[in-house]
């Protein structure tokens, strides 16, 4: 899945930059989220130009051609590429052992009245495990939203709740699109709640905010970017089927300085196996559970897909038969949550160590603003991408 890992973790990278620009706090998505709603997304439309997918997904296929019927050709198999390798990563996800609790639910909601083709209807639910279920948007808009967030609570172990608040389906809505990401799991060395203390988390050099910092030492997988300052260390699921990376500076103010220079393949790079080395650290990590909610519409419009809804209206012969589709909400929610078990089912009550470096060991103190971001090790593929900046 080279091509679909290289997709994602540009387009993940790239969405970060844009949504770093209007949030000042934390920032959690799911890249492989974002790409499976746009994947749908893509769908829909007849016809995707070579320089949005290029913009969106930094296709690296060559694209010249000699002709226009040579081009499409090239576009269509770049999607369908797409959609095949995220229908793989998608089954593959489910095979992950009874060690994790994740969800990655696809839904549609559409307008019972309206006449969408069973064809489109037959290709989202093979590539993406996502079924139409007919609501009445047109005579019961606020039951239907009530309905489309109950299905959310039921798939995320009723993590995300409320994704539509009140007033925001009216009778004009024909299809709801919903992407929904949660994921809980435990690690492969916990840490020991004993060790739990409160500190300060610097938001910057004159402000702070108290956490529960969590804290052990053990062997990790490490790498200290001495270019950059910063700090690299990989923590384990359990199975080692996952990892979080956590990319922490050396400064409390020198996140944004890393961003900058930042880059997917300098990214990659850095976590790759034969770069990071096995060291003693001593770790300390405050408890995490953030949450946050994205609408594609506008992610789009920034990553250079032009404006989804326009191209939908223009062009959404493949999905129905009537000519236009009035109103539509594409909706991205995540949920990530990181304790001292990762579950409360394994909690360990073995005997107390202090915490405490040495000579040996390495420090990664995360008491100030730091990327993280969670990885399907087998599939080298971005689960969750994050910056937690503010408790």
């Amino acid at each position: 899945m080279d091509f679909l890992i290289a997709a994602n973790t540009h387009f993940g990278f790239n969405l970060f930059r844009e949504l770093k620009k209007i949030h000042d706090g934390n920032i959690l998505f799911s890249p492989v989220g974002m790409s499976t709603a746009v994947g749908m997304i893509f769908l829909v439309t007849q016809r995707v130009t070579t320089s949005q997918l290029q913009k969106v997904f930094h296709l690296e296929k060559d694209t010249e051609s000699s002709g226009i019927k040579d081009e499409d050709k090239k576009v269509i198999e770049n999607t369908e590429e797409i959609h095949e390798q995220l229908q793989t990563f998608l089954t593959e996800i489910r095979k992950l052992s009874e060690d994790y609790d994740l969800y990655i639910a696809n839904r549609l909601f559409g307008e019972k009245t309206y006449l969408f083709l069973q064809k489109y209807l037959d290709y989202v639910e093979k590539y993406y495990h996502a079924s139409m279920e007919p609501v009445d948007f047109l005579n019961e808009a606020d039951q239907s939203r009530k309905k489309m967030n109950a299905w959310v609570e039921s798939q995320t172990n009723e993590k995300i709740k409320d994704v539509f608040p009140e007033n925001s389906i009216s009778s004009s809505t024909k299809l709801v699109l919903i992407n929904a990401i949660y994921l809980k799991g435990k690690w492969d060395r916990e840490f020991k709640k004993e060790n739990t203390k409160e500190e300060e988390f610097w938001l910057n050099k004159s402000t702070s905010k108290p956490v529960q910092m969590m804290a052990q030492r053990h062997s990790f997988s490490f790498v200290f970017l001495e270019d950059l300052q910063a700090k690299i260390v990989g923590i384990p699921y359990r199975n080692n089927e996952l990892s979080m990376f956590v990319l922490l500076p050396n400064d409390i103010d020198g996140l944004e300085k890393i961003v900058d220079k930042m880059s997917p393949e300098k990214l990659v790079e850095w976590t790759n196996p034969g770069k990071m080395e096995t060291r003693n650290v001593s770790l300390h990590l405050p408890r995490l559970q953030v949450q946050d909610s994205y609408d594609l519409e506008a992610v789009l419009v920034a990553l250079g897909f032009g404006d989804p809804f326009s191209e939908l209206e223009a062009n959404c012969s493949g999905m129905c038969l009537q000519s236009k589709l009035q109103a539509q909400k594409f909706l991205h929610r995540s949920f990530l949550e990181v304790t001292e078990e990762g579950t409360e089912a394994t909690e360990a009550a073995s005997m107390t160590f202090t915490v405490s470096p040495d000579s040996g060991c390495e420090n990664v103190h995360c008491n100030h603003p730091f990327l993280f971001f969670i990885r399907h090790n087998e599939a080298n593929n971005l689960l969750f991408f994050g910056r937690f900046s503010s408790p």
